[in-house]
């Protein structure tokens, strides 16, 4: 009889303890997210400091400090390296207790950060980086991808210009994981819609020079130069092919991924009918122009937000609200991001649309031209809207897709 009660008293004091226990985990309402990206090279303007700017505005904006929340937000630069992305990475998880990990552009950044955070249990909140193997074979339950991808860029700017009869291409190519998907997945486009790709040629990234490359694209003769690069890869690439005549002589360019921080940097003069896809701009709407506004007022050169800086402020929105909804920080990045995929998302500068099993935000993109001088009308006033992408054709159909978190 003694056993038996105490076995019972013994029963119920676990009991009482693991009830303890539950409210206590559930009221820890602490969060670090770091933002790694390029700080100081040539894609500081698409993200750098203003992404730190833009997720911040995220934290704010959540509301989660104003209800005993504590959100810290770190920052650091990956030099467009690998092996330093993923070292800083470890570092702020193993010795700073990071949760989240957003930005990374640079694909092989991403995709390196991507396997870490798998291995840690984190989460990756890419923004940045383009290339859709994130949320296609290189998928894992703990990354997600919010604004834009080298499927998205091939469908809108790939597709318009061939169909507009520019059926022959020639690939300039930033010489790593993102300009090799995005190379890959825009010609896939050309000759399904009917072009051929004549060839192209590597570069390395954050080149100066590119006379030799642009000197085998007017030698292809084709119709259309695509620049299967970024920042201010694509810049000098612009503005050395103006030198050497190229869109004077009859071909055009395709600036396959171009951002309004690159518009401003050359100019209207130099970037008057680009045409492009983007998945956010400024003035789309008053939701974007007010935000943008608080936006400009905070950032370095009161830039106006570029759409992976946008995505960056969005993701962490939405990451946070996931939060919330779990009452807490489980630190187990799974479960935080299937609880994303389960919230429907909406925000201000994206509107609604699912995360899909994938990890791939479903949002329409656009297909925009650049303004000639006399058609702007103010500072940052660069745009016009082409046409407009449905969500469903912008990302990769689930049922093509080569991510093993898709049942088929």
């Amino acid at each position: 009889m003694t056993t038996r009660i105490a076995r019972r008293f013994a029963a119920s004091v676990a009991l009482a303890a693991l009830g303890l226990a539950t409210p206590a985990l559930a009221q820890d309402k602490t969060v670090k997210i770091g933002v790694l990206n390029d700080m100081s090279s040539l894609y500081a303007d698409i993200g750098g400091p203003n992404s730190v700017v833009a997720v911040k505005m995220a934290v704010e904006d959540s509301g989660l400090n104003k209800k005993g929340w504590k959100i810290e937000v770190v920052s650091g630069d990956h030099q467009n390296k690998p092996d330093v992305g993923v070292n800083l990475a470890r570092q702020w998880i193993d010795n700073d207790k990071v949760d989240a990990i957003a930005d990374t552009p640079n694909s092989g950044v991403a995709l390196a950060v991507s396997n870490l955070v798998k291995e840690k249990n984190k989460v990756l909140l890419n923004s940045g980086a383009a290339t859709a193997d994130l949320t296609g074979k290189a998928c894992t339950p703990n990354t997600i991808s919010f604004t834009y991808d080298t499927y998205m860029l091939a469908n809108g700017t790939g597709k318009a210009l061939t169909k507009a009869g520019g059926d022959t291409w020639f690939f300039l190519t930033a010489d790593y994981a993102f300009g090799h998907a995005l190379e890959r997945d825009t010609s896939a486009v050309v000759t399904a819609n009917g072009g051929k790709v004549l060839g192209g040629v590597k570069h390395p990234i954050n080149s100066s020079d590119f006379s030799s490359f642009l000197l085998q694209a007017q030698a292809s003769k084709a119709k259309v130069v695509g620049l299967a690069n970024a920042g201010g890869d694509t810049t000098n690439s612009i503005k050395q092919a103006a030198e050497f005549g190229i869109v004077a002589a009859g071909q055009k360019l395709a600036a396959l991924l171009l951002f309004i921080n690159d518009v401003h940097s050359l100019g209207l003069k130099t970037a008057q009918g680009l045409t492009f896809t983007e998945s956010f701009y400024w003035d789309l709407n008053d939701q974007t122009r007010a935000w943008s506004k608080r936006f400009s007022a905070q950032a370095s050169k009161n830039a106006m937000p570029s759409m992976t800086q946008a995505g960056n402020y969005a993701m962490v929105l939405h990451y946070l609200k996931a939060m919330e909804a779990l009452g807490g920080n489980p630190h187990d990045g799974a479960k935080v991001v299937a609880k994303m995929k389960e919230l429907p998302t909406d925000d201000p500068l994206f509107g609604k649309g699912p995360l899909r099993a994938d990890g791939r935000r479903l949002i329409p993109a656009y297909l925009f031209e650049v303004k000639k001088p006399e058609e702007s009308k103010g500072p940052w006033d660069y745009y016009k809207q082409i046409a407009t992408i449905s969500a469903e054709d912008a990302a990769k159909p689930l049922e093509a897709s080569e991510c093993p978190l898709v049942k088929k």
